[in-house]
């Protein structure tokens, strides 16, 4: 049976995109506002070094591993339902993360609230934007899901900013703040009344199961590489498993009625290409964050809420770029945004790489604003280009799919460029410190001490913060480099023009 579609002309469709925004809004601020509350929550709650990494980890973990499943849910079960039900379950587990209680139940509290966070996340975010493609004809999404995805990225971007300010007052904040935020997108919900075609249909278990299990494991490797190392048998193994059940996965839903995901919807070219690319470029837009604010505080001494306002330079770039980029899809289609996005982030990250060494940001501003103007250009477009192909019957699951690809690949990103730099900070701190006449031994105990050490653990010495941009820059190269590929990828993988709006299908009854 399927849920029909009676829109009338006269729907709010401004409102229902204002509702769907502010439901998605708490998933992306969660990203990266819990890194900077991170010492202040260990100390309070006098967590081990593991279990507050787990407390970060946790929510991205859970979110990954069921954007599958949550794709699936909302197309069988309902869009509206599913994003009312997502919000509240994630506002209510952000509500028991900010009463989480000191002793020894802190560690286990806050871990199980958050991977209830991601799991909340999980069934919201595809439902949300299965809403917004629905409620946009095919040629007005480019400008609709530009401005969706321009708050989303630019949310990611206030996340740290928004942290620093909270937790002047208490750690707690960053988890009550998404409360109001939730009954906000509740009230606009319910006064938009978004209405989505669905098809019911049996839940694919073992398909949930299995790319659950491999999503999980094989983020799970890739997050703790930096504390295991590459070549410990617990990341191998995590990494292997993960990969040999999503093997099995695709295998078994080849032969299932009613699969999680219909793998053969990767047999559509533009479907395959932008995610291709979504890939691509997400081992570097979510590692940026991270890699910007590290610079920021250790290379040019500035404090955690001052270093995030240099992550709102970049947003200024992807904001407005992610508009013209929406207009241009809507106009031409998506190859020439997403190629031209891709470039310029090759050249902006490439030209902040010639500069980080000066320990001057402003002779770096414009370079940043260059690489926030990139993946405003591609980022969006390619994500709207890629749930385009789908049938308007499994917008949810092409959405999950997307966010699957794009989530596995920041947590591998992060775990590379994260190597790549505490291996060359490794290496010019040796250098520096036997210029100073300690032996070459000496010196590399005392760098692999100062390597990974936290930001903000002391007064930084100015060879250090040096070495360190150094090592910065060589991220940025490898950042460059992998947006050339994307590059390629988007120009060999997508065909010019704008793609042709799909037949309507039957509608057989009413959605409830």
């Amino acid at each position: 049976m399927i849920g029909a579609m009676s829109r009338p002309s006269g729907s709010p469709r401004n409102l229902v995109l204002a509702a769907m925004i502010f439901a998605v809004s708490m998933t992306f601020i969660d990203q990266t506002i819990v890194s900077i509350a991170a010492p202040n929550i260990q100390r309070e709650l006098n967590l081990t070094s593991t279990g507050v990494q787990w407390a970060i980890n946790a929510y991205l973990i859970a979110l990954a591993a069921l954007f599958a499943f949550g794709g699936r849910l909302a197309d069988t079960i309902g869009h509206r339902r599913m994003v009312t039900i997502g919000v509240i379950v994630f506002a209510t587990a952000s509500g028991f993360c900010g009463l989480t209680p000191k002793g020894s139940l802190a560690e286990t509290w806050i871990v199980v609230f958050r991977i209830v966070q991601g799991a909340g996340g999980a069934i919201m975010f595809p439902a949300a934007l299965a809403i917004v493609v629905q409620t946009f004809s095919l040629h007005e999404r480019g400008r609709a899901l530009a401005l969706f995805f321009g708050v989303a990225g630019g949310l990611t971007a206030v996340g740290p900013a928004l942290g620093g300010v909270l937790t002047q007052w208490t750690w707690r904040a960053i988890f009550w703040v998404n409360i109001p935020v939730a009954l906000v997108a509740l009230v606009l919900i319910r006064l938009s009344h978004p209405v989505t075609d669905h098809r019911p249909a049996r839940m694919d278990y073992r398909g949930l199961l299995l790319i659950a299990a491999g999503v999980g494991l094989a983020i799970l490797g890739f997050q703790q590489s930096s504390t295991w190392g590459w070549t410990d048998a617990r990341t191998i193994g995590c990494i292997a498993a993960g990969v040999v059940l999503l093997l099995v996965f695709v295998v078994v839903e080849r032969g299932t009625p009613s699969p999680l995901i219909d793998v053969d919807i990767f047999r559509i070219r533009a479907f395959l290409a932008e995610n291709a690319v979504l890939g691509i470029s997400n081992l570097v837009f979510i590692p940026f964050f991270f890699f910007a604010s590290e610079y920021a505080q250790i290379s040019l001494g500035k404090s955690a809420s001052s270093a995030s306002l240099v992550l709102l330079y970049f947003f200024a770039g992807f904001v407005v770029a992610a508009q013209v980029g929406g207009r241009m899809l809507d106009r031409v289609g998506a190859k020439r945004p997403v190629v031209l996005g891709c470039a310029l982030a090759a050249v902006g990250l490439w030209l902040w790489s010639t500069k980080v060494t000066d320990l001057r940001f402003g002779t770096q501003v414009w370079y940043v604003v260059l690489s926030g103007a990139g993946m405003g250009f591609m980022l969006g477009q390619s994500s709207t280009d890629a749930v385009n192909r789908a049938s308007r019957l499994s917008y949810g699951e092409a959405t999950g799919i997307t966010q699957t690809v794009r989530n596995f690949a920041a947590s591998l990103g992060l775990a590379i460029l994260g190597s790549v730099l505490v291996s060359r900070m490794h290496a010019h701190v040796t250098s520096s410190l036997v210029g100073q006449g300690l032996s070459r031994t000496q010196a590399s105990a005392e760098a692999s001490r100062i390597a990974q050490a936290r930001s903000g653990s002391g007064p930084i010495p100015q060879f250090v913060r040096l070495d360190f941009a150094y090592a910065t820059r060589s991220v940025l190269e490898g950042m460059a480099a992998i947006m050339v590929a994307a590059t390629a990828v988007a120009i060999l993988g997508l065909r010019r023009g704008v793609q042709e709006a799909e037949a309507p299908e039957p509608v057989t009854s009413p959605v409830p």
